[in-house]
């Protein structure tokens, strides 16, 4: 399998030709590589550095800010406490640290209870939330841009999705492998499709990243220096009522310690998850936003 490159540069210059190369990669294997994405370096390395000094943290500086405890979908996943892969049941063999879109105590959506409305957890570590902010702002933003090559291949108006994505319930998650034991069977994350739209995703350029292509055989996707991986998730595939495809991936132990930083798009709770418009009969039934990532959140926590 050959990971597509492509250039987000690209997309100023010819959004139809960038759409067209975009909506070809995301029928056959969902999958691509962007560069160009002009997020920058010194922000990229940042992320980076206080990922790891989070999780150089011991377990009783993480423990209070255990996702077990909150409705959210926010705050540190301990090693073994989920399973991606719900066939086999198999613990990943990592950690995790989430954060959301970042809401005050007294906003309205908090206060009345709101699905995936809930405030970010936060380490006592100097500047962490400041630049966990601002990346995950920047993702957003560049995120959110690259739905209108979607919707102009899909033959929609540019801006079709737009206010799906106004106030996501995005994810940007922290993870963090050990290196592989040697114990037989290990995982550091099980075979498993996104649940979103679409997943942003950088590593430190350790190994372990494998996808599965309809009908293939796992193969290592590729590392490309300050490029995002890309993919499609499986709510964007239910809307587009199967066009696109969500491709299972997974993570090898690596062969050392493996940090990574993911961005998942997912729309408003609200947004109406609805075939869209000229793709056929409908495959799916319409469901919410919150109810679907609801649905696919609930099998994944062992405990």
């Amino acid at each position: 399998m050959s990971v597509p490159i492509l250039d987000w540069a690209d997309h100023a210059r010819d959004p139809e030709g960038f759409a067209r190369a975009l909506g070809a990669t995301c029928r056959k294997t969902g999958f691509f590589l962007l560069k160009g994405h002009g997020i920058p370096e010194t922000l990229i390395a940042e992320v980076f550095r206080h990922s790891e000094q989070f999780f150089a943290q011991g377990e009783e500086a993480k423990r209070p800010l255990s996702i077990a405890t909150n409705p959210h979908n926010r705050g540190w996943a301990y090693m073994g406490s989920e399973s991606l892969d719900e066939t086999s049941g198999q613990s990943d063999r990592k950690e995790a640290f989430n954060i959301g879109l970042d809401l005050s105590p007294d906003d309205p959506r908090v206060l009345a209870g709101e699905p995936f409305r809930g405030v970010n957890l936060w380490p006592d570590l100097p500047r962490f939330r400041d630049v966990m902010l601002d990346y995950f702002n920047a993702v957003w933003e560049l995120s959110v841009a690259l739905m209108q090559p979607v919707a102009r291949d899909l033959g929609l108006p540019p801006h079709h999705f737009a206010a799906d994505f106004d106030a996501p319930m995005a994810i940007l998650r922290l993870l963090s492998y050990p290196a592989a034991s040697g114990a037989e069977g290990e995982i550091g994350a099980g075979a498993h499709t996104d649940y979103g739209a679409l997943t942003l995703l950088l590593t430190d350029g350790a190994p372990g990243l494998q996808v599965r292509p309809r009908g293939q055989d796992w193969q290592d996707v590729p590392h490309l220096d300050g490029a995002f991986i890309v993919n499609i998730g499986d709510c964007l595939m239910r809307w587009t009522n199967d066009i696109y495809v969500s491709t299972p991936h997974r993570v090898l132990p690596p062969p050392r310690a493996r940090k990574s930083v993911a961005f998942f798009l997912d729309p408003n709770p609200d947004a109406q998850i609805e075939v869209l418009p000229g793709t056929g009969a409908p495959k799916y039934a319409p469901v919410s936003g919150a109810e679907y990532l609801q649905s696919r959140l609930s099998a994944t926590y062992s405990t």
